[in-house]
C-alpha cells in the first residue's frame, strides 16, 4: 500500500528563497533611490542659498549684482525679519523686498507705513493681488506676459541709459500723477515707478530676472539693476522668512482679504512649498499607482501550483461522479459527458471547438463521416437527460462507441 504524506508547507506559503526572489527587485530599487538621494544631497550641499538671494552664486541667485553695487560704494545689508527691514528705512536707503507676496497682511501694512514717509526708495518684485493693494495702493496689476528682451519706450533716465533689458512678468497700470512706466507691452508697464511723499518712490518690477546672476551680463540688465538699486548709498535686501516673529502677530482690523495672496491662506501655503517637494510627491504618487498595478490581480494563463497532496485525475473524476450521484444530478452529468464528447470529436471532423455545441454544424459532419447505422445522432449528442441511472450508463457507452468510431473511421 502506498501512503501519500502531505508536505509541511501549503500552496500559499513560501520558502525563504522564494521570498527573497520576490522582494530583491524592490529592495534593489529602494537602495538605488537612497543612494541617488544621498548623492544628490552631497552634490548640492555647497552652501547655496536660493532664488534671488544676494549671498547665492547660483544661476538664479543675486550675488553678482550685490558685488557690483559694493564695488561702487553701496553698502548692502541682508534682512530676514520685518523689524530689520523697516528699522533702517530712511532717505538714504533703498529697500528691496524679494518676496512681498509671502508677507502676511499685517506685515504688509506695517511695511507700507514704514516706507511711505521714509523719503527712500522701495523696490517690490512681482507684487500682485491683495499684496499690491496694501503695498502700492495706487497701482493695478493688469496682465502677465513672458520675460523677453524689451526696449524701455519711456523717459526714465535709468531705463534710457540701460536700453534693452529682460523684462516681463506682471504688467502694471496706474492713474497716479507723476508715475513713470517703462518696458510697455499691450498698454501696460513691466516697470512702474510711483512717487511717494517728498522725494521717496516705490518701484514695481514685474519680474526679478534682471537681478539673476545668469542674466546680469545680458542686454542692459546690469545697468538697469545698478541704477534701480544704487540710487541711495545704502541697500537693504529683505528676504521674508517663515521664522520672522512678526509673521505670527495679528494686527487690528485685519480680517479683510487677509488670506488672499498671503502666507496664512491655503493657496499661499502651497506656494511656500518648494517645487522639488511638489514634484517629489507627484513621483511618489505615480510610483504607488505603478506598484498597485504591479501587485494587482492579473488575468493570464494558468500556472502550476505546488499542492499539499497529489491527486490523480481518475480520483477527481470519480469524486465528481459521486457528487453528481448523491445530488441525483443526471442532467448535469449528462451535459458534462456530451460536452466532453463533442469537444473531443470536433477536431477530428475538422470543426472548430467553438462550433462543437452547434447541432446544425456538428451533426452533418458526424453523419458524413460515419456509415449509416440507424442511431439518432441528434438525440445522442443533444437529446434530453436520461430518466434513470441505467439509461445514463447506456448513454455513456453509446458516447464512447461513437467517439471510437469517429477516431477509427
Amino acid at each position: 500500500m502506498t501512503r501519500t504524506t502531505a508536505v509541511a508547507t501549503t500552496s500559499d506559503s513560501r520558502t525563504p528563497q522564494q521570498t527573497w526572489l520576490r522582494v530583491r527587485g524592490l529592495l534593489l530599487a529602494v537602495l538605488v533611490l537612497v543612494l541617488a538621494g544621498v548623492a544628490y544631497a552631497a552634490l548640492n550641499s555647497d552652501g547655496r542659498h536660493g532664488r534671488l538671494d544676494p549671498r547665492s552664486p547660483d544661476p538664479e541667485g543675486s550675488r553678482a549684482v550685490v558685488e557690483l553695487l559694493e564695488d561702487r560704494g553701496i553698502s548692502v545689508d541682508v534682512a530676514t525679519t520685518l523689524d530689520e527691514a523697516t528699522g533702517t528705512a530712511g532717505p538714504d536707503s533703498t529697500l528691496l523686498v524679494a518676496g512681498p507676496n509671502l508677507l502676511t497682511a499685517d506685515q504688509q501694512r506695517r511695511l507700507r507705513t514704514a516706507t511711505s514717509d521714509s523719503e527712500g526708495r522701495t523696490v517690490l518684485i512681482a507684487t500682485a493681488g491683495p499684496s499690491l493693494d496694501r503695498l502700492a495702493p495706487f497701482a493695478r496689476a493688469e496682465a502677465h506676459g513672458p520675460v523677453t528682451a524689451r526696449t524701455p519706450n519711456c523717459t526714465l533716465p535709468a531705463a534710457r541709459t540701460a536700453g534693452t533689458a529682460d523684462m516681463g512678468g506682471i504688467h502694471y497700470a496706474t492713474d497716479a500723477h507723476g508715475a513713470v512706466g517703462c518696458y510697455r507691452d499691450h498698454g501696460h508697464d513691466a516697470l512702474l515707478i510711483l512717487p511717494e511723499a517728498k522725494t521717496g518712490d516705490t518701484v514695481l518690477l514685474g519680474s526679478p530676472d534682471i537681478f539673476y546672476n545668469n542674466r546680469l551680463d545680458q542686454h542692459g540688465n546690469a545697468s538697469l539693476a545698478l541704477q534701480l538699486l544704487g540710487s541711495r548709498p545704502h541697500l537693504v535686501w529683505y528676504l521674508p522668512s517663515l521664522d520672522d516673529p512678526s509673521a505670527a502677530e495679528t494686527g487690528s482690523g485685519g480680517s479683510d482679504d487677509d488670506t488672499g495672496g498671503q502666507a496664512g491662506g491655503e493657496s499661499d501655503f502651497i506656494s511656500l512649498i518648494p517645487s522639488g517637494w511638489l514634484w517629489g510627491t507627484l513621483q511618489l504618487a505615480l510610483a504607488a499607482v505603478l506598484a498597485a498595478i504591479w501587485r494587482a490581480r492579473r488575468l493570464g494563463p494558468l500556472v502550476t501550483e505546488r499542492l499539499p497532496v497529489a491527486i490523480r485525475a481518475s480520483e477527481s473524476t470519480e469524486g465528481r461522479a459521486r457528487l453528481y450521484r448523491k445530488a441525483d444530478a443526471r442532467d448535469r452529468a449528462t451535459a458534462t459527458l456530451r460536452s466532453a464528447t463533442r469537444l473531443r470529436i470536433s477536431p477530428l471532423l475538422g470543426i472548430s471547438p467553438r462550433d462543437a455545441d452547434a447541432p446544425d454544424v456538428l451533426l452533418p459532419a458526424v453523419a458524413a463521416r460515419l456509415s449509416p447505422s440507424g442511431t439518432d445522432l441528434g438525440a445522442l449528442l443533444f437529446g434530453p437527460a436520461p430518466a434513470d441511472d441505467a439509461a445514463l450508463l447506456l448513454l455513456t457507452d453509446q458516447l464512447d462507441a461513437l467517439e471510437r468510431e469517429v477516431r477509427t473511421s
